[in-house]
């Protein structure tokens, strides 16, 4: 298939859709946890105890919806990317562990382990050429 190697010169090319796509999807579910105020944060923030945080859950909800919406914007513009992609990372673990702690399983937790094998992957290759820190 030597006609894909070239391919291989558009790596910043793909690394902005990647950003792109992720982080829209991103904003399309953290929004709604956004806008869902303290009641929304609650619930949201009460995942931690899977991971051992017990308190401030309406505090560590808000946090989770901030990073996923904020986050998604910022992994779009490829600005603090890698500490963006570590926060995101945590907020896949975390909701992997919720998941599974919930009897989920591993089928319901799958979205958010890829997701975090994704952004444990950004976090050593960067933003790419066509973002805000671009290196």
């Amino acid at each position: 298939m030597a006609y894909l190697s070239n391919l291989s010169r558009y790596k910043d090319l793909g690394l902005l859709i990647t950003r792109v796509g992720l982080g829209a999807m991103f904003i399309y579910h953290g929004y709604p946890k956004l806008l869902g105020g303290t009641h929304a944060w609650q619930e949201l923030g009460s995942s931690t105890k899977y991971v051992g945080i017990t308190f401030a859950p309406v505090f560590w909800g808000f946090m989770a919806a901030i990073v996923e919406t904020l986050g998604g914007f910022l992994l779009i513009v490829g600005l603090a990317f890698r500490p963006v992609c570590i926060l995101l990372l945590i907020n896949m673990i975390v909701a992997a562990a919720s998941h599974i702690g919930g009897g989920d399983g591993l089928q319901g937790a799958a979205h958010a382990i890829e997701a975090a094998f994704m952004f444990a992957g950004l976090v050593f290759t960067g933003p790419g050429r066509y973002s805000v820190d671009k290196k």
